[in-house]
């Protein structure tokens, strides 16, 4: 009584609204902050353009580009969206009429030794030929058919967005490791000069001990500095390769060496992009993904509706037959059907309601994690604007120090050298200038990681220019042997609609 009390009550709803089950879509209202406690608002556009191009270095441009076109998981994504783009043909077709064909073709031969058998002098043997077309056509009077495929296209664009949001992911953690790459090898430059500079000085004083002006006990202490200042070398020089071996890894490329085009001194750093914190709804392929979903699930609790009701479609067919081949053609061997079929629910041991509460257990679950999203959102933005400014503040700290640790040093081996001091001295402030001067190219490169974080948090227009590159390379993966020549990414892809506008 109750399932049927529901079917009665749909049926009604479907009725009114035009025959399509099943909630439409409405945006949920989302509060958003007016403004970011770090605002840099004369930046925003920043947001929306190439902004890897403001380092200025024809490299890293060109790693980029390489990435975008090689990357795996860019292909991944790729080939995803192409999966859920046939998808939608796949739900449509069952709202089409299905046309087929068929045919049959046999002999047979009947006993004699059976009461229904065939009687004497009457051939056993029979044969028989049909050639048949066969038409179907569910009348989705309900809406199950377009909700479905109200469903897969927002699964679409839900791909569709993914790969969007791989490619914001690619572009950021290449520029980031390449600028981390350079930060390396600076830091390996201080060492190996700090190494040569110590060299130096453990040589012309293992001279002074043999000439009887120093201790051994001195130059135990200057040799334990050079060794200190060669750990650093191997160290760096490991990083260094491990490094390469990760961007090779994102470029699609086997493990080796990365060409450098800037040095790490050299790069410029660019403003702060900044804006409003609605934009990012607008902005952020994850957040019109998570969006997607939402649309997705509310478009399958119209289909688990449809369930209710009665399934109405129109058969037949059309065709030829005979017990003879040659037959087979006469007009008067000619067959065919039409009728309708109507099929639905009585009692399904509660089977169709279990199944309507699932879906929109879903779309709560959908609607939940779209505002989740949001929130993450705005705190990876908050966070990157935090960390790029007090990033900064901590460089110029550390500029400072490191200037007065320069003087500091000169003023020692100035002390030291008119016999005011002892070289303990000079080896205590070139041990602190060392480990500032690491310490500050670690954070300079904080500083340039925090406003790759800026620009990733939050996305931009430029994603959409950047996925063209990708969709450009050539399809040679599937002509080619993979041994022999690049692997390519997909063909050029049709372009999808907007994010629903709030």
């Amino acid at each position: 009584m109750k399932a049927m009390t529901r079917t009665l009550a749909f049926a009604l709803v479907g009725l009114v609204t035009g025959c399509t089950v099943g909630p439409d879509y409405v945006a949920p209202v989302v509060e958003t902050p007016l403004n970011w406690r770090f605002e840099a608002g004369e930046a925003a556009e920043l947001a929306n353009v190439e902004w890897w191009r403001q380092f200025d270095d024809p490299v890293l441009d060109e790693l980029i580009q390489e990435a975008l076109e090689q990357n795996y998981d860019v292909r991944i994504a790729a080939a995803r969206v192409e999966e859920f783009a046939a998808r939608i043909g796949l739900t449509e077709s069952e709202g089409l009429p299905q046309i087929g064909y068929g045919g049959d073709a046999g002999v047979d031969q009947l006993s004699r030794e059976t009461p229904t058998g065939v009687p004497p002098g009457v051939d056993r043997t029979n044969e028989f030929y049909s050639a048949t077309l066969n038409f179907g056509w569910e009348l989705d009077i309900w809406g199950r058919i377009r909700r479905a495929s109200e469903a897969a296209r927002a699964e679409l664009l839900t791909a569709d967005e993914g790969r969007r949001t791989v490619i914001l992911s690619l572009v950021s953690a290449v520029a980031t490791s390449y600028i981390e790459l350079l930060s390396l090898d600076k830091q390996l430059e201080i060492a190996e000069r700090t190494l040569q500079t110590r060299y130096e000085s453990l040589r012309l004083f293992e001279v002074q001990r043999d000439g009887g002006v120093v201790s051994d006990l001195e130059v135990a202490q200057i040799r334990s500095e050079y060794e200190q200042a060669a750990v650093q070398v191997p160290r760096f020089e490991e990083q260094i390769a491990l490094q390469e071996n990760l961007i090779s890894v994102l470029l699609g490329r086997h493990p080796g060496a990365i060409t450098r085009g800037r040095t790490f001194v050299d790069l410029p750093k660019p403003p702060i992009p900044g804006g409003l914190p609605s934009d990012l709804l607008t902005r952020r392929p994850d957040i019109r993904a998570a969006e997607q979903v939402l649309v997705a699930a509310n478009a399958r609790v119209g289909v688990a509706e449809a369930e209710f009701f009665p399934r109405i479609a129109l058969t037949g067919f059309l065709g030829f037959a005979s017990d003879d081949l040659g037959n087979l053609a006469q007009s008067t061997a000619n067959i065919w059907s039409i009728g309708g079929q109507l099929a639905g629910p009585i009692f399904t041991g509660g089977a169709l309601e279990s199944q309507l509460e699932a879906t929109e257990a879903v779309r709560r679950q959908a609607l939940i994690g779209y505002i989740q999203t949001i929130q993450i959102s705005l705190r990876e933005v908050e966070d990157a604007l935090v960390s790029s400014r007090k990033t900064r503040e901590q460089l110029e700290a550390l500029g400072r120090q490191v200037a007065s640790l320069e003087e500091y040093a000169r003023l020692a081996r100035e002390r030291y050298d008119n016999g005011y001091v002892s070289f303990i001295e000079v080896l205590d402030a070139e041990r602190r200038l060392f480990d500032a001067e690491l310490i500050e190219v670690g954070t300079e490169n904080a500083v340039y990681a925090a406003l790759v974080d800026v620009y990733k948090s939050m996305g931009g227009g430029w994603v959409l220019r950047a996925e063209t590159v990708a969709d450009a390379a050539d399809e040679s993966i599937y002509h080619e042997d993979p041994s022999d020549a690049p692997i390519e990414g997909p063909g050029e892809m049709a372009p999808t609609p907007g994010v629903m506008r709030r």
